[in-house]
């Protein structure tokens, strides 16, 4: 019997989504291309939805010292997210690498292998299964799957060799990202425009390293890797500012463009996409890395679900339906953004008028929604309550009537399995889900604060299928995300 799924690439969102299988119960492997994890910084954290995704999974506090963001942008325009009712603060100077060694120790934990120095040179589906052969440290291979899911990066091999289209724009701007050190750089936290229409942003990364991005008009995009040198970059700084780094050291730096993509099928047949893979676009907030993590969740225990024959019809391709219109909005405010961020002067009044929009609370709150993905709503076949279809604020803290210690809803999500939370008389709720409990916790208690609904159902990705009162039928939910009764 082949093996359940194979994640191809071990950045966060493959290691992420392996994780997530695993909870599930499913035999995975990971294949990576390099040799070894690669160090670099990269995404300097994720918005505030990601981080709460990593707590429900227990991982957050794992990540070590980190700082929450308490102001944001919307394409420049600055969104105070402390006069708004809900926290959207974010992770900020977080390096990638830090992620991903705190993913790579859990997988170590799980039991997940993570075979580096693999690269994939072809992919083939029969009814049953998938293939990927590779070319690895032993020389060319073969292994085989149910299912392969594609996590290898916007120029991904798994999407090309599975013959999925991914149309969007192409290049028109070239950017640098370094991170230097002996520079005596100023913070720029949001950037700062200049030129018209080129902006730079700097931000410190400790142990005296600055992260430093350039968008510099008229250059172009730059193509092969390791070709740039610092000497390129330091130049740019100093066209763009005025300010000499040309005596200070890098440890790592890239170039990049502002090509788009989207990937028209996320899934197709036994093979699917995840994080840049389906969707790829220039870097702005840590936006990609973050709906990435978010397509993980969201696939893990739907993926999982089917290979253990325990699946509704249907469920696995919910993950295209929902996922899909958020990368198609994650490009379209990458896009505004840039256009706000990036373009001169002629730009200026549109800025005015979003500046005054954001004093206020209600358009202050749907771009704050927009880019820490707070406000995400999934259609689960029901309506009639506010919640449906929102995750539940995993903050929340819930008295269980088997314990005196209360518990946030982040912790009751750490298996990743669904959770039905009941209050008051739980005593019909807690018989119609009985038959499901072999793969829904079923946790009775009193919420420690009056903002908690009645009686809430959970899927694992934390995000509300049912809730009461007058939020549709319980049964028909836990068979719509569940599946049919033990």
């Amino acid at each position: 019997m082949a093996k359940g799924a194979i994640v191809v690439g071990a950045g966060p969102v493959g290691l992420m989504l392996a994780g997530e299988l695993r909870l599930g119960g499913v035999d995975v492997v990971v294949y990576d291309k390099l040799s070894g994890p690669s160090g670099e910084s990269r995404g300097l954290g994720f918005t505030s939805r990601t981080a709460e995704v990593l707590d429900q999974r227990g991982l957050l506090h794992r990540l070590g010292e980190f700082r929450w963001g308490q102001q944001g942008h919307f394409g420049g325009v600055r969104i105070d997210f402390t006069l708004l009712d809900e926290s959207h603060f974010g992770v900020m100077g977080l390096a990638q690498s830090v992620t991903e060694q705190t993913l790579t120790d859990w997988l170590t934990e799980l039991g997940v292998p993570i075979r580096r120095g693999y690269e994939i040179t072809g992919l083939k589906q029969t009814p049953d299964t998938a293939v990927v052969q590779y070319d690895g440290p032993d020389g060319p291979g073969e292994d085989t799957a149910q299912y392969v899911i594609g996590c290898d990066g916007g120029h991904s091999t798994v999407r090309r060799l599975a013959d999925i289209a991914f149309p969007g724009d192409a290049a028109t701007r070239g950017m640098y990202l370094a991170d230097v050190t002996g520079a005596g750089i100023r913070p720029r936290p949001i950037g700062e425009r200049v030129h018209g229409s080129g902006m730079v942003l700097s931000v410190g990364l400790g142990d005296g390293y600055d992260r430093i991005v350039i968008h510099e008009p008229g250059v172009r995009p730059h193509h092969g890797e390791g070709t740039l040198t610092f000497t390129e970059v330091a130049d740019a700084w100093q066209r763009m500012t005025g300010e000499s780094i040309h005596h200070g050291e890098t440890r790592w730096m890239t170039a990049l463009t502002n090509a788009t993509g989207l990937a028209e099928q996320y899934r197709r047949g036994r093979v699917l996409l995840a994080g840049d893979a389906a969707h790829d676009h220039a870097p702005l907030g840590a936006q990609g890395v973050s709906v990435g993590i978010q397509d993980a969740v969201n696939l893990g225990w739907k993926l999982a679900a089917t290979l253990n024959g325990r699946a509704p019809d249907g469920l696995l391709d919910t993950y295209h339906a929902e996922r899909h219109p958020v990368g198609e909005q994650l490009l379209r405010n990458v896009h505004a953004q840039s256009l706000l961020y990036l373009s001169g002067e002629e730009m200026e009044p549109l800025r005015a008028v979003l500046r005054e929009l954001v004093q206020s609370p209600a358009a202050a709150r749907h771009l704050a929604g927009q880019v820490s993905g707070l406000h995400l709503r999934y259609d689960v076949g029901a309506t009639g309550h506010p919640l449906l279809g929102l995750r539940l604020a995993p903050g929340l803290q819930l008295r269980p009537t088997s314990s005196q210690t209360p518990r946030r809803v982040a912790e009751l999500l750490h298996t990743a399995r669904g959770v039905l939370i009941a209050t008051g008389d739980t005593a019909t709720t807690e018989k119609t889900a009985a038959d499901w409990s072999d793969r829904v916790d079923i946790v009775t208690g009193t919420w420690t604060e009056q903002d908690g609904p009645e009686a809430v159902l959970l899927r694992p990705d934390g995000h509300v299928a049912w809730a009461a009162p007058d939020g549709g039928d319980l049964q028909a939910a836990l068979t719509r995300w569940f599946g049919p009764a033990a």
